[in-house]
Formats: structure tokens, C-alpha cells, sequence
């Protein structure tokens, strides 16, 4: 009688350990730039998550889900205090964000020495793909040099012999550059670093009329691409000078940018009209609710709550046991709006890259589109310095 007893009492238990569970909220907190010239970013980004928690119920494995939103003002010393007011305050299972790899860097290590999980749904930085990757940080975008180096290997098979490389001067304008030099094998005649937040190239498109390359290759996200791009077409240089970019002309800066960016090429892992069943229906919902065409950053973050949410059910809602969530994280089972997706050994992805090019809609609205399949299933070169093995 008395063994019936217990193990009435030990479900008893059971059930209310799992109701308890079920109350309580899977708390995420979203750290993103939402001010300043580059604020387009971080909206795209959280607007993307905010819209895959609304395609998800607003659950996930029968948990009430809570998205805490901070803005990290691009300040990476705000960034640590905000992000420790996530962990402390808001106690939040997972941190997801930056859009900036120079946030990245800031808030990489006060999170994850905590053993909480940073999904990054942007900024990919070489520093913590290779030898010093962690089971508690996986990425949702690329690494940063990738998208970089499909512009690369389409400059050395287009043949052109003279580049000129304009980017910012942080970690991921020199992981651009490395990205870029891996493929392209000609000459580069001037390679400026511009301070991060620029608004004036005049001094730089005078040279680049001067030295006459067959083409420019530039990152610039945001305000900066911004007002390169306008300041591009401005001094007559659209006709003239291909350019090759990357976060330059993209839906976050394309309203902005509008007819001044049409036909110029982008590398990215995607693009709005990829064509799958997940992506068709991704791009319209966004559209219906935010009024704009959705770039990579609403998507990447779009794909981060779809990780999340595959990791918490595999645990069956229980994120006490966290190499439970580690593993489950790092199978990535969940259906990526890109497609084919899966995590290299270090949580960055192996999927496919693509050379894009800016298109104006029969609707009038501007959007890039896929030209070209430059990479297949490319993960990259750091992975092998991972230690954590498969």
C-alpha cells in the first residue's frame, strides 16, 4: 500500500513540477541598436524575432515566452551595463542580439561566463569562431567574413584587375577586408578605413574618380550606406564604377537609397526572393505587419526565435540542464527560412551564399534579388581551430 502511495505521490509531484514549468515565462532579451543612423538595423532585427514569437502563439513547448527589447545605442561600454541588466534584473534564458561586431565583442563575455545563451541573429567576428568558440554562443547570420568573400571571388572571375576597398574602422571592417582579399588575387589601389558613423566620402570619391578602378568594393551599413550611396550616383560614379557590397545596399537602406542604388551587387546568404515555401510566407507576414520589405537582419532574427524555440522543446520546456540545451541548440532543428542550414562544429552555420543585386518592384518598393549562387553549403575557415569538436 505504502509503495502505491509513493509513487502516487511521487506523479503527484511529477505533474506539479511540470506545471510549475509551464508557468513559468521562457525569458529572452533582445539587445539591439534602435537609435541613432544605423537604429533600421536593430528594428529589422527585432521586428523579425517579434514576428516569429507571434508565429509560434507566443509559446514555446507550452511556455509563456517574455521578449525583454534594450537598445545598445552602438555604445559597447552602455552595452555591458544593459546586458547585465538583462541577466540580473530581467533573468533572461537567452540574450539575443548585437547587430554591431564591436557590441559583440563588449557583451560576449559578461554573458556567456554566466552560462547563458547569446544567439547572435547579425555579428559574426572571426574572434569567436576559431579557437575561442563557445558552447554557450552560436549565430544565426555567417561569419563575417563570408558574405565578404562571395564579392571577392566575383571580382577575380569577372576579371577585374584594379579594386578600391572603402570600409569602417572596426572588427568586422577588417574581417570584410580579409574576406575579400581570400579570393581576389589583382590589385588593390587604395584601401581607406573610414571612422565608424561617417557621413561625408567626398574625399574618398574624389579619389576613386582619380584612380579610375574597375570597380569598388565597400561595406557601409546603415546611415553610412546610406549617404555613400547617394553621394556615389551624386559625383557621377554609378555609370562608371561597378560597385561590390556588402550591408551597403540592402532593404534596411534601400528606401533610403531608392533609385540611386538600383543594379548595384550585394553577397549575402539570402535574399527576399528566395524561392521557398517558409520564405514566401515569412516575407509576406512582415510586409503585412511592418509595412517594408525585410532584409537579413529580420530574418536572422526571425531564424534565432525558430532556434530557440527547437532547443526549448527538445528539452521539453526544462532549461535547468544546460548541456541539454547546448545539444540541442547545436542540432538546429528547426526549418531555416534560407533553407538548407546546419551548425559548423564552432555555432557559426554552413549554408549557402549568394551574389545579389538591387531590383526596383513592379509595387514600386526596391528589394535585392538573387543573381547568382557564388558558395554551397560553405562554413567557415576558423571552425577547424573550434575545440569543441562535433
Amino acid at each position: 500500500m505504502r509503495h502505491f502511495q509513493r509513487a502516487g505521490l511521487a506523479i503527484l509531484v511529477s505533474v506539479a513540477a511540470g506545471h510549475a514549468l509551464a508557468q513559468e515565462k521562457v525569458k529572452i532579451g533582445v539587445i539591439v541598436t534602435l537609435s541613432g543612423p544605423a537604429a533600421v538595423l536593430g528594428q529589422q532585427a527585432r521586428d523579425g524575432f517579434n514576428l516569429a514569437v507571434k508565429d509560434l502563439g507566443g509559446k514555446m513547448a507550452g511556455r509563456d515566452v517574455e521578449v525583454v527589447v534594450a537598445d545598445d545605442e552602438l555604445k559597447p561600454d552602455g552595452a555591458v551595463t544593459k546586458v547585465k541588466g538583462l541577466l540580473e534584473r530581467d533573468k533572461v534564458d537567452f540574450v539575443v542580439g548585437p547587430i554591431f561586431s564591436n557590441i559583440l565583442q563588449a557583451i560576449h563575455k559578461p554573458v556567456t561566463d554566466t552560462r547563458t545563451f547569446l544567439i547572435s541573429p547579425n555579428a559574426g567576428p572571426s574572434s569567436y569562431a576559431g579557437k575561442n568558440c563557445s558552447p554557450f554562443f552560436y549565430v544565426t547570420s555567417y561569419q563575417n567574413d563570408q558574405v565578404h568573400e562571395v564579392l571577392g571571388k566575383v571580382a577575380q572571375d569577372r576579371g577585374y584587375k584594379r579594386v578600391y576597398l572603402l570600409v569602417p574602422n572596426y572588427q568586422a571592417g577588417k574581417d570584410s577586408v580579409a574576406g575579400f582579399r581570400l579570393d581576389y588575387k589583382g590589385e588593390i589601389v587604395e584601401e581607406t578605413y573610414m571612422p565608424l558613423g561617417s557621413l561625408d566620402f567626398q574625399v574618398e570619391l574624389s579619389k576613386m574618380a582619380s584612380l579610375k578602378p574597375d570597380a569598388v568594393f565597400t561595406f557601409m551599413p546603415g546611415g553610412m550606406g546610406v549617404t555613400l550611396v547617394k553621394q556615389y550616383s551624386q559625383a557621377g560614379l554609378a555609370d562608371k564604377i561597378p560597385v561590390l557590397s556588402a550591408f551597403t545596399v540592402d532593404e534596411s537602406t534601400l528606401p533610403a537609397q531608392q533609385d540611386a542604388a538600383v543594379g548595384m551587387f550585394g553577397g549575402s546568404n539570402w535574399a527576399p526572393n528566395l524561392d521557398n515555401p517558409q520564405n514566401k510566407a515569412f516575407v509576406a507576414a512582415y510586409e503585412a505587419a511592418y509595412n517594408s520589405v525585410p532584409g537579413t537582419y529580420a530574418f536572422q532574427a526571425y531564424d534565432a526565435a525558430m532556434l530557440i524555440d527547437s532547443a526549448v522543446k527538445a528539452v521539453k520546456g526544462d532549461l535547468a540542464n544546460k548541456d541539454a540545451v547546448a545539444a540541442a541548440l547545436k542540432k538546429a532543428d528547426f526549418t531555416s527560412l534560407r533553407g538548407d542550414f546546419k551548425f559548423n562544429t564552432n555555432g557559426y552555420p554552413i549554408q549557402n551564399f549568394y551574389l545579389t543585386k538591387v531590383a526596383k518592384r513592379p509595387d514600386g518598393r526596391f528589394q535585392t534579388e538573387i543573381a547568382e549562387k557564388v558558395f554551397e553549403n560553405y562554413g567557415d575557415r576558423y571552425a577547424k581551430d573550434c575545440p569543441l569538436g562535433n
